[in-house]
């Protein structure tokens, strides 16, 4: 007996499907897709729906002694011939985590959510799991905001709508923000990721999202391009409960993030959220495991958690509702006690990753997209990084020098130096500016030659960088006015500093200029 095959029988298979089955090296007939494991799985045999909640044991496969040496080959000929079920977009809804407070990325979160602070010259980090789900097929998405949201929300409504942004068919983008219900438990403000989720869980009670079979939990601070259809296809296929997106990382990283252990199942056996010493050291696995080789197993011997998860609907139904009412975070609550009850697997993702939860992994993520060549880069022509379409002009460039660097568009640049750069949207740098190793996040708006004129008639700073002036390790802030013969380098490597009556602070040794501020000529930081 060979088991049982769940769907529909072969003999109401499509008649190409069948003459494929019957030109197998199994059937007496060594050409065809029987002749090589690759032929094998190159093979589609088309879209043939097969609904596990009607999925019923119809047809079963008798064999004699004679032929029970094939057997094994068989069902792995048949793993491969006959359609799993597919993945199917429109059973997932994604849910983006708009954040806590950010206080790691302050001052850039200060007056916006951390999904909306801009990177790569004219992006927000709302847009990488955004254009993640649009690439990926996904278009039913919820974002869950509670602090500073405005811009983000302001941005999402400019981009991603049903009018003239990126348009969704019969999907949908909603905001829903943190707001106050009735009850003890309602009075109260998102107390984590789990609990985030908690308090909007009755929309896929509600008979309309019926059809939605798993949900996606994203996060909308992350800098990485994903499939999320290869990840669901992994997690229907391992008869996941709930699926862990991770990666390898090495020491000097781990302890950043929730690590785990896994079995050679790829079952989650064990899970931390940000391990510290000994309980670190404790976390230390053979890589291998996920298909490293020896050498880069060496280097990552831990397994990190990227925070992407795949939950079947009723499972996070009842998580969030009956099992674990009290859990409010997902790393470090749901995760570990869901191990010991369900199916818990881990995905890995092979690709670039990189967390933006700080003001050095935002800069630092920011310039590596100027390295040649780049780890990552927004361009794909298949898989775009979607933006808001602002409509500018190119930019206008006037006997510079510009070096490994990116300039977004709208921007004017005379006579000046920049070097391993980020210049955002609407940039003005002056005759003689030095740019190098700095973020600029660019303007809002123009200011027209005219109004730049009266600004400095009046002794005032107008947009943008002025005459002369040398900037190196910083980060500058949407609006910034900077004078003329300015220099920000921290010569004396301070590492922390707040001096926001002045217009900047220090993170981590890189001076961070403050949205709307003004920085006189002549002040030397």
């Amino acid at each position: 007996m060979l088991g049982s095959f769940c769907g529909p029988s072969s003999s109401k298979l499509p008649p190409s499907h069948q003459d494929r089955l019957l030109s197998s090296s199994l059937f007496g007939n060594t050409g065809g897709i029987g002749q090589s494991n690759g032929a094998i799985s190159g093979i589609r045999l088309g879209k043939i729906n097969i609904p596990r909640s009607k999925c019923a044991a119809t047809k079963r496969f008798s064999t004699s002694a004679v032929l029970a040496d094939v057997a094994k080959d068989f069902m792995a000929f048949r793993s491969n011939i006959l359609p799993k079920q597919e993945t199917d977009p429109k059973t997932v809804a994604s849910i983006i985590l708009g954040g806590g407070a950010g206080t790691r990325l302050f001052p850039l979160t200060q007056r916006r959510a951390k999904p909306a602070v801009p990177i790569g010259g004219c992006y927000r980090l709302i847009d990488v799991p955004m254009s993640n789900c649009i690439n990926s097929g996904i278009n039913k998405i919820y974002i869950l905001t509670q602090f500073n949201s405005q811009s983000l929300n302001r941005h999402i409504a400019r981009t991603y709508n049903l009018g003239n942004g990126v348009n969704f068919g019969d999907g949908f983008v909603e905001v829903l923000a943190a707001t106050q219900t009735s009850g003890e438990s309602g009075k109260k403000w998102f107390q984590g990721t789990a609990d985030a989720v908690r308090q909007f869980i009755w929309l896929f009670e509600d008979a309309k999202h019926r059809h939605i079979e798993n949900i996606l939990i994203l996060s909308g601070d992350h800098l990485y391009r994903m499939d999320y259809m290869d990840f669901l296809q992994k997690h229907i296929n391992s008869g996941a409960d709930i699926s862990v997106s991770c990666l390898p990382v090495d020491e000097s990283r781990a302890s950043d993030f929730g690590l785990l252990k896994i079995d050679e199942n790829g079952q989650i056996r064990q899970f931390l959220e940000k391990p510290k010493g000994e309980s670190l050291r404790s976390m230390q696995v053979d890589t291998t495991v996920l298909g490293l080789t020896a050498q880069d197993a060496r280097k990552s011997p831990y397994i990190a958690s990227m925070g992407i998860y795949l939950f079947k609907t009723e499972v996070l139904l009842k998580i969030l509702r009956w099992h674990y009412p009290t859990a409010n975070d997902f790393g470090s609550e749901v995760i570990p006690l869901a191990m010991k009850d369900y199916n818990v697997k881990a995905y890995r993702f092979d690709g670039y990753w990189e967390d933006i939860g700080t003001i050095k992994s935002l800069f630092d993520a920011n310039l590596a997209l100027t390295d040649q060549p780049p780890k990552f880069q927004f361009y794909d022509p298949i898989k775009p990084i979607f933006t808001s379409p602002r409509f500018l002009p190119p930019t206008k460039i006037e006997q510079c020098r510009v070096v490994d660097s990116i300039i977004s568009h709208g921007c004017f640049l005379r006579d000046c130096s920049v070097e391993r750069s980020i210049v955002g949207i609407r940039s003005r740098l002056e005759y003689g500016v030095e740019l190098k190793n700095t973020l600029m996040m660019g303007a809002d708006n123009y200011e027209t030659e005219a109004e730049i004129a009266s600004s400095l008639a009046e002794g005032k700073v107008p947009l943008g960088i002025g005459k002369d002036t040398k900037i190196m390790n910083c980060i500058i802030d949407t609006n910034a006015r900077i004078g003329k013969n300015v220099v920000i380098a921290n010569k004396d490597k301070v590492e922390e500093a707040d001096r926001a009556s002045e217009g900047f602070y220090i993170r981590s040794g890189i001076t961070v200029v403050l949205k709307n501020s003004v920085i006189k000529d002549g002040t030397i930081i």
